[in-house]
């Protein structure tokens, strides 16, 4: 766990998620970003998930859960090792209070203890807000990452 300081006499606890229990205790705020997402399916995903390297970073505020990222530990031949950040929520009534930097400072200060070359991740092409933060966070997009819907039924 660690403490980050945000505001005068506000602070945060971040704690690392690695089990099923852990992550669906804190589903009120993956429903912020998918109000549609039923608890069956969230426990489906986590379940195929967890054996890949996923884990989850979780942001409390007086015992309050107020944000919440996946992230991947994974390798590819191009780029070695790296993190990937993954649904990357901070529930909408606690924005703009630095939660999100101290998500950011976290995986950051962890991709480097673990020697990875990078930290990825996807914004969709309108969500402005999110590319000023990250921009802000020295993120910078270098490509394009295509995909073909196969069945839409399936998407969160």
């Amino acid at each position: 766990m660690t403490i980050f300081a945000i505001e005068k006499r506000t602070y945060l606890l971040l704690k690392e998620l690695h089990t099923v229990e852990e992550m669906t205790s804190h589903f009120n705020v993956v429903q912020s970003l998918y109000p549609n997402m039923s608890m069956e399916k969230y426990q489906s995903h986590l379940k195929q998930m967890i054996p890949h390297n996923y884990a989850q970073l979780a942001v409390f505020e007086d015992n309050t859960c107020v944000g919440l990222t996946g992230f991947w530990v994974g390798i590819k031949l191009w780029s070695g090792k790296y993190i990937e950040i993954d649904n990357f929520i901070v529930h909408p009534d606690h924005r703009e209070k630095g939660v999100g930097k101290a998500m950011t400072d976290y995986l950051d200060q962890k991709a480097r203890a673990l020697n990875c070359t990078m930290i990825v991740l996807d914004a969709f092409t309108g969500n402005f807000k999110a590319h000023r933060f990250y921009y802000n966070q020295g993120y910078s997009p270098k490509g394009f990452h295509f995909l073909k819907i196969i069945d839409e039924s399936g998407l969160g």
